[in-house]
């Protein structure tokens, strides 16, 4: 299985050989493009396409010379259909196709968020659908923030989503008003290490909800920030805001942890709810340390397990567009090569 995974900002290839005992990743290809968007605080959407036009030959070309194969001895190709930036999507899913056409084989178009949700699975002993547990899976990205009740390959049932900022977004834009790199929640995170999460009182909204919301949250360190700002320095209400380090490592800790507090909640309610005994977490956002802690910790105090990606499959990558694909067409899944990418996507009918 060859997939492709050019919805957003990253480029991807990767090459999985599989069986009913176990797959084999031969090969994952990833071109990061922040360096391209970092100066825009975002992402710019004619850059990415541009960029993945470039990227993907190549990626393309190394991953199957690292897989020592042949494209003509890829069974299927998949690609990304969405949800993301169509400009983007275009690229892989055209590149896909073209190969399946001008070598016979089938295609698969893929959900980017059923990447997500399954890739606390990938590497497992056997990988066909049965292997799949029951599981309540939180994804958590730059753009996605929901809880899902997985009861096995395409069974999924949406009972939570972001209703304004996902987290990933509020992690960016609170990064951008210290002044802080982007993407935001690496940065947020390194200057958390070592502050008081207690010092600053955030909200924590909608706790009595399975739905999400870090708008106020945003706002929230928004307001704060002219407030603790040093003498003369209050007057300013610009971003960004130049905090002495140890108010800037309190506040960043003291922000992260209202979103883990949110996130981890929900999450360990949600399952005691369903009555599920695994959780699982994926996405960018899922790459945060103290966020994988405490969601661990938190599910071993109610006895249920916790399974999450291993952090090089939380950002975007091919790997998790492949297992999909390879999972689907075993079961019996395929696409048309006349399907269209969506960038609104859903995973499963909205609430």
């Amino acid at each position: 299985m060859l997939a492709l995974e050019t919805s957003c900002d990253e480029t991807a290839v990767a090459i999985l050989r599989g069986d009913r005992s176990g797959h084999e990743l031969l090969a994952s290809e990833v071109a990061s493009q922040v360096g391209a968007h970092e100066k825009y605080g975002g992402i710019v959407p004619e850059i990415a396409s541009r960029n993945h036009l470039i990227s993907a030959p190549r990626l393309l070309d190394r991953g199957v010379s690292k897989a020592k194969t042949r494209l003509s001895e890829i069974d299927a190709f998949a690609a990304t259909s969405g949800p993301g930036l169509a400009s983007s999507l275009m690229i892989g899913a055209s590149i896909a196709k073209g190969l399946a056409i001008g070598f016979g084989k089938r295609y698969l178009a893929i959900n980017h968020l059923e990447g997500h949700l399954l890739s606390p699975f990938f590497g497992v002993e056997k990988d066909d659908s049965s292997d799949i547990k029951p599981n309540v899976s939180l994804i958590v990205s730059g753009g996605h923030t929901m809880l899902v009740v997985v009861r096995g390959l395409t069974n999924y049932q949406l009972i939570g989503h972001t209703v304004d900022d996902a987290a990933g977004e509020a992690f960016d834009k609170v990064a951008k008003m210290l002044g802080l790199g982007y993407p935001g929640g690496p940065d947020i995170e390194k200057y958390a290490r070592g502050g008081d999460p207690t010092r600053f009182e955030f909200p924590r909204s909608m706790l009595a909800s399975e739905n999400f919301s870090f708008s106020g949250l945003k706002t929230a360190v928004r307001y704060l920030l002219p407030k603790i700002m040093p003498g003369e320095d209050r007057r300013l209400t610009q971003a960004p805001y130049n905090l002495d380090e140890p108010t800037l490592r309190d506040l960043c800790a003291s922000f992260q942890q209202a979103i883990i507090d949110v996130l981890v909640t929900k999450t360990i309610a949600a399952a005691q709810k369903y009555r599920l005994h695994l959780v699982t977490m994926s996405g960018g956002v899922s790459c945060n340390e103290e966020l994988r802690r405490q969601m661990r910790d938190a599910s071993s105090r109610k006895g249920i397990e916790f399974k999450s990606a291993e952090p090089w499959l939380c950002t975007d990558n091919a790997a998790m567009i492949a297992l999909v694909a390879l999972l689907r067409l075993r079961a019996g899944f395929e696409s048309q090569v006349t399907e269209e990418i969506d960038p609104n996507l859903a995973l499963v009918s909205q609430l």
